[in-house]
Formats: C-alpha cells, sequence, structure tokens
C-alpha cells in the first residue's frame, strides 16, 4: 500500500471527524449519524496502516481520534447501585454455576486429600513427631489448648477483619494466578488442605474430633466453598490458555478473565460473611450444635443463590461477564 497516496484520499475524512469531534454544540440527527459512519471508516483505516504500512505517526494520530470518537459514539456511563444489584442477582451466581463443573470436583478432590492426611497422620506417631514435639502436641490439643483458643486469641471483630483480608487475597489469588496453567492454584489448595488435615489428624489422634469439628464447621464450610470456587474458577482459566474453544486463545482469556475479576468481587462479599461467622459465631458460648447449625444454614443458602438464581441467569444468556456495550472495542482487522 502507498501509505502518501492512501493519506491523500482519506485526510479529508480524518479531518471532518476531529471537527466533529471538536463541536461544542450538541450534534444534529445527520451530524451524529456522520460522526458514527467516520468512526467506523477511521478504525478500519488504521486497522490497514497498522498491518500493511506501519507509520508510528500516523498510527498515533488514527488511534487517539478513534478513541476519542469512540467515547462520543458509546457516551460515558457511571456505575450505579442497579448495576451492584445486577451483579448479584444475575451475574456473579451465574459466573459461580458455569464454572460448577470445575469446582464441584475441586471441592470433593481437596476434601478427600484433607481426610487422607488427617487419618495418615492421625494414624502414625512418628509423622505427628515430625511436626512438633509431644509437649507442643499437647498444647495444641488439650482442652483450651491452641487450637481452641485460637478463635478467641484477638477481639472478634479484628478477628473476623483478618481472617476476612487473608481468606479474599487467596481467592483473588487462585483467579489471577490461574492464567498459569493452574500450577500455583494447585499449590494453594495443597496448602489449605495439608492445613486442615494436621488439624484433624491432630485432634482426632488426641480424641478430641468433635471438638475440632465443632471449631472448624461453623465458618469452614461457607469459607471453603469460597475457596473451592476460586480455585476451580483459577484451574478453568489455566485450561482456556490450552484450550480456547472456538474462539481465539486471546478472546477466551478475555471473557474467562473479565468473569473472574467479577468474581473476585462476589466472593470477596461471601468471604465476609464466613469471616462474621469465624469472628462472633466459632468463639461464641452457643452449643456446639447451634454454631453448626448457622454454618450449614450459611452454606445452604449460598448453594440455593448459585443453583437456582445461577441457573436461571445462566440459561438465560448470562456469563459472569460484562455487558457487552462496556467491553472495550474490537477494531477490525484486515482481510
Amino acid at each position: 500500500m502507498d501509505l502518501d497516496v492512501f493519506v491523500s484520499a482519506h485526510r479529508a475524512e480524518w479531518d471532518r471527524l476531529e471537527n466533529l469531534l471538536r463541536r461544542q454544540r450538541r450534534l444534529t440527527g445527520a451530524e451524529a449519524d456522520e460522526l458514527v459512519a467516520l468512526y467506523q471508516r477511521t478504525a478500519t483505516h488504521l486497522s490497514l496502516i497498522q498491518s500493511s504500512a506501519p507509520d508510528p505517526q500516523l498510527t498515533g494520530r488514527l488511534s487517539q481520534l478513534v478513541a476519542r470518537a469512540r467515547s462520543a459514539v458509546t457516551g460515558t456511563r457511571r456505575a450505579s447501585w442497579r448495576d451492584v444489584t445486577r451483579f448479584l442477582a444475575y451475574g456473579f451466581p451465574a459466573a459461580v454455576y458455569r464454572s460448577r463443573h470445575w469446582w464441584v470436583p475441586t471441592a470433593l478432590l481437596s476434601i478427600l486429600v484433607a481426610a487422607l492426611l488427617g487419618w495418615w497422620i492421625g494414624a502414625h506417631p512418628e509423622v505427628q513427631a515430625s511436626i512438633a514435639a509431644p509437649s507442643e502436641l499437647r498444647e495444641l490439643t488439650r482442652p483450651r489448648g491452641q487450637y481452641e483458643t485460637y478463635y478467641s486469641s484477638h477481639p472478634a471483630a479484628s478477628f473476623a477483619a483478618r481472617v476476612w483480608t487473608n481468606n479474599a487475597q487467596a481467592a483473588a489469588v487462585c483467579l489471577v494466578l490461574g492464567v498459569f496453567l493452574g500450577l500455583p492454584v494447585l499449590w494453594i489448595l495443597f496448602q489449605n488442605m495439608l492445613n486442615l488435615g494436621i488439624g484433624f489428624g491432630l485432634m482426632s489422634s488426641a480424641g478430641r474430633l468433635d471438638t475440632f469439628l465443632g471449631l472448624v464447621l461453623p465458618h469452614g464450610l461457607l469459607e471453603l466453598t469460597a475457596v473451592f470456587v476460586a480455585a476451580g474458577t483459577g484451574l478453568r482459566l489455566g485450561w482456556t490458555v490450552i484450550d480456547p474453544g472456538p474462539h481465539t486463545r486471546r478472546k477466551a482469556l478475555a471473557e474467562e478473565g473479565r468473569a473472574a475479576v467479577g468474581m473476585a468481587i462476589g466472593l470477596a462479599l461471601v468471604l465476609f460473611i464466613a469471616g462474621a461467622i469465624e469472628g462472633f459465631v466459632t468463639p461464641s458460648g452457643l452449643p456446639t450444635w447451634a454454631r453448626i447449625s448457622i454454618g450449614v444454614v450459611a452454606e445452604v443458602a449460598f448453594l440455593a443463590y448459585v443453583y437456582v438464581l445461577g441457573r436461571r441467569a445462566a440459561r438465560a444468556g448470562d456469563t459472569g461477564d460484562v455487558d457487552v456495550a462496556e467491553r472495550s472495542q474490537t477494531v477490525p482487522t484486515a482481510a
């Protein structure tokens, strides 16, 4: 392509578009139609120049012009409470429901690993000895020992805030680092299941498994579910790198990545509830059955939220991705 000839042929269109964008008054209907047409043509011109005869100065000018025109055509939009409500009622549960084929198997396998680790630790004193000295293990597992007092070692509000922050960070790391083929996600999952298995094994060997479950289940059901959802979504994102399906890898990753960011926000809210339960309910003086019942109710409510609202939203076409109008525009490419 002869760049000088191309510029001469289309310079008037670019100048006209720039003139329309500088107008201080409201455009007429005809001018608005002309603006849209010039925006589309200029975007195509930019694509042709980038692919056939890249010129840094001209490309910079047209890129800026196309960006300004896109803003004028699509307009600016501010988030509102309606967006928050729609996200919580449709987008987030739909995204969690769509990824269920990843996080449900992740949850089942992880719990199996934790149970096997707990059995192995509880049945082998030599393994327990490698974890800590006998006196330290007794201090951990005795009545009013470290396992029990851990949940009441700090004021409830600050403890809940700290737990929420740590768990939200872990969930976000799973979602973000999933793009690295899911390997960091597997490591984070293993660390969580190892910690759970150690507690399970040590307390069961001390004959205090009921106490351990009474401390873990109230908040752990919802908390671990949120972690499993984050891990499953991260693994799905990693698999998208390997197999993007019918889309290009870039488009598939963009779609899954936007949904994952939204899920990080939603899971932060879920983990906030789990953190509140851990900070205020777990160390409370309520009977064990009452504390566990609160955890079960929270877990059932979340699963119903996902499988009722989420399934309905997913069947209606919601994927958890942002609206089409809010996505980055794709510049047309030359054939």
